[in-house]
């Protein structure tokens, strides 16, 4: 048995690391039981080059829940990850396949915890002094993952094992936003049995592709499908040359030749120039950009284009700023805040509730529901083009944007269209997701805000209040969460296309992604070990689901109720919102320039405009508090009726709840009763007990003798 303090470091053990495979020393990655980590039992699976084991406590036992309860099974630390192998094999009907897996750039806190000594957190540099009893894994996705270990012969396990994830944590490198490579991130091809090609077939029959807009034919196809006459697709950003954080294709009038779109770059921040994100049935477009250049001095040539770019020459501009929105520093406040309410013993627990509100994470949810259905409102009432402004247009110009066309987009609310919006306005609009999920250990904390995991809780909202008119479930969502974290996928790993691109060996001619489980194929001129679909950096997307979870899991996924969605052209009849016709217009309309602020237009000319504005408009877009009054009940607790096609949610302080599934699961005892919100939830949850339970009794007399219950309390 090692001695207190003297467990080697992770380079120390370097000659006993073992591959996936279970071989001895470095060298690529095999299928074995680590590759069982990435989905169900299979032949040959799929696993990270380069993944290796450091260290492995057989006979560990997870915690799940209250009491004594727990599952048998191997602890393993791998160059990675953190994983948990069940030994009775559980995981192929848990509910999410992160609940028995971590990277390591997830965890943001490792204690080791003992009868005899305090707690300790463990670093890389700090000292551990006793033999761990119990493990605690402290998750930058809310999780809280406990291990404990007997005392038959674990000690020696327990104190490498700890030692390991405490050194391979820190030593663990997100090096995609580097533009440097994705260290070795790739996902070997491996064949499918015939059984699972059938079950492949049977799945993607009548599903859409997802699109990952980076290739020209997907985002022809998209603006095909809009409908979107009087645009285009430009390519005058293919070589990143005119807007590095830009994606290589852009939507632009067809009337503006990109030698005048070039002039308009200048005159925005990050030269991140306007560019259409929607287009609405009844003729409204929805516009994203940067703000203006405070230096912009735009001459006559260049205020003609940009007014080209703007206006269209059809119908006026409403400019709808963030401002209203949270600031990232207010984001990443209440994200902190709420991760830490949701540990054990945070608060009391008659003072939790408003411990809660004074997160303001709710708060922060509302605001940005309320402003989604302004924008939406707006659209579906008038024949204008708004533009969203936000000073960088990298983070709540994303969220926004998203919202807006989750409500008015039924294709948004389909499985593979929100996939491709989140492509569309997250991946290739240059989100920066390492920096604001806090994953580069260089950057300052104050470039950390988690913007996408805030668009997602306001996607959940909407999917509670509206589940006839979604196609995917709490359940995706859930797992689009926990996978953001993940460093095994494209989708996150980088800022940026261009950042993609100069870290890929080769980039394949197809970018338009098909589900699957196995691996495919490619088309002409993509070499064999590259995958249809995958990102340009060589990696797969996050969009390939199989590489993680279970059949039976991703079956959760969809939500067979859920409406359909568009894939064709969408119906060109201009919607019309109760009481105004699409068309009309308050006042002095075409060639001017509005903003939109708390649902009242005003005047505001651009800044190169001189001379008196028109007079102030009158009140007009709907506020949550006249569609309440419209349509919904007099509580305020029930979404208000909308046009055909348009969803607007209720965003009254009842009505926007707190994401439990997600943000309690540190808390299991907060968790018993909650997961059915309907039969077949309630059918869900009792799968997942009998599970749980067969694991228990299978753990020996141990378990018995602790008291597991057999059927949960009501």
């Amino acid at each position: 048995m090692p001695g207190p303090g003297a467990g080697p470091g992770v380079a120390g053990r370097a000659g006993r690391c073992r591959d996936a495979g279970g071989r001895r020393g470095g060298g690529g990655a095999a299928p074995g039981r680590v590759g069982a980590l990435l989905g169900p039992p299979r032949t040959q699976r799929p696993v990270p080059a380069g993944e290796l084991v450091l260290e492995e406590a057989a006979g560990a036992r997870q915690r799940c829940g209250e009491g004594d309860g727990s599952v048998p099974g191997t602890l393993l630390c791998t160059n990675r990850r953190v994983a948990f192998l069940p030994a009775q094999a559980p995981g192929s009907r848990a509910f999410l396949h992160s609940e028995y897996d971590v990277a390591l750039p997830c965890i943001r806190k490792l204690v080791a915890a003992s009868s005899f000594a305090k707690p300790k957190v463990l670093t890389a540099a700090s000292t551990l002094k006793f033999i761990p009893e119990e493990l605690a894994v402290f998750c930058r996705d809310f999780r809280l993952l406990r291990f404990y270990f007997h005392e038959n012969g674990l000690a020696p396990q327990a104190f490498r094992v700890a030692n390991a994830i405490a050194q391979a944590r820190e030593a663990a490198a997100w090096l995609g936003d580097t533009g440097e490579g994705h260290d070795g991130w790739s996902c070997p091809a491996a064949a499918p049995s015939e059984d699972e090609e059938e079950e492949e077939e049977e799945e993607e029959e009548g599903s859409a592709a997802t699109l990952l807009f980076e290739s020209l034919r997907d985002w022809e196809k998209e603006l095909k499908r809009l409908g979107a006459a009087g645009w285009r697709v430009s390519a005058v950003n293919e070589r990143f040359d005119m807007a590095p954080s830009l994606p290589r294709y852009l939507w632009v009038p067809s009337g503006l030749l990109d030698h005048d779109l070039k002039r308009t770059f200048a005159h925005f921040e990050e030269r991140r120039v306007p560019r259409l994100c929607w287009h609405h049935p009844g003729g409204s477009d929805l516009l994203r950009a940067a703000g203006f250049h405070a230096a912009s001095e735009p001459g006559s040539e260049d205020v003609r284009c940009l007014e080209a770019l703007l206006l269209r020459g059809r119908g006026p501009c409403v400019l709808a700023d963030t401002a209203e929105l949270p600031t990232l520093a207010d984001i990443q406040l209440a994200h902190l805040k709420l991760r830490a309410l949701c540990l054990p013993g945070a608060a009391a627990e008659e003072k939790w509730l408003s411990a809660l509100e004074g997160t303001r994470w709710l708060d922060h949810v509302r605001t940005c529901l309320r402003k989604a259905v302004e924008v939406a409102s707006l659209l579906a009432g008038r024949r204008c083009s708004v533009l969203l402004q936000e000073p960088s247009d990298r983070d709540l110009n994303c969220l926004l944007a998203s919202l807006v066309q989750l409500l008015g987009d039924p294709h948004a609310r389909t499985l593979p269209g929100f996939q491709s919006l989140v492509q569309r306005e997250w991946v290739a609009a240059g989100h920066p997701f390492p920096r604001r999920l806090g994953l580069l250990r260089r950057d300052s904390p104050r470039e950390e805000a988690p913007v996408f995991l805030l668009f997602l809780d306001c996607a959940w909202q909407l999917v509670r209040q509206f589940p006839a008119a979604f196609g995917f479930t709490e359940a995706y969502l859930l797992a689009l969460h926990d996978s953001s974290f993940a460093p095994y996928f494209s989708t996150f790993l980088f800022s940026c296309q261009r950042q993609r691109g100069r870290s890929s060996p080769h980039r394949p001619c197809s970018q338009t992604y098909t589900p699957v489980n196995g691996w495919r194929d490619p088309p002409p001129g993509v070499p064999r070990a590259g995958r249809v679909g995958s990102a340009a950096c060589g990696l797969p997307a996050v969009w390939d689901w199989g590489l993680r979870y279970s059949r039976q899991q991703r079956a959760r996924f969809r939500n067979p109720a859920g409406a359909a969605g568009s894939v064709g052209p969408p119906d060109t009849a201009d919607p019309q919102t109760p009481g105004r016709p699409a068309d009309a217009w308050p006042g002095p309309g075409a060639g001017n320039v509005f903003v939109l602020t708390k649902g009242t237009l005003s005047p505001q000319p651009f800044p190169w405009r001189s001379g008196r504005p028109p007079p102030r408009l009158s009140r007009w877009a709907p506020s949550l508090e006249s569609l309440g009054e419209r349509g919904g009940s007099p509580g305020g607790n029930r979404p208000p009726a909308s046009p055909p096609g348009l969803l607007l949610p209720c965003a009254a302080g009842p009505s926007v709840r707190l994401w439990r599934r997600c943000y309690l699961r540190g808390l299991p005892e907060a968790q018993r009763g909650r997961f059915a919100p309907s039969p077949a939830g309630l059918a869900e949850e009792l799968t997942l007990l009998q599970d749980r339970l067969s694991a228990w009794q299978a753990a020996g007399p141990r378990t018995e003798a602790a008291g597991t219950p057999l059927a949960p309390s009501r």
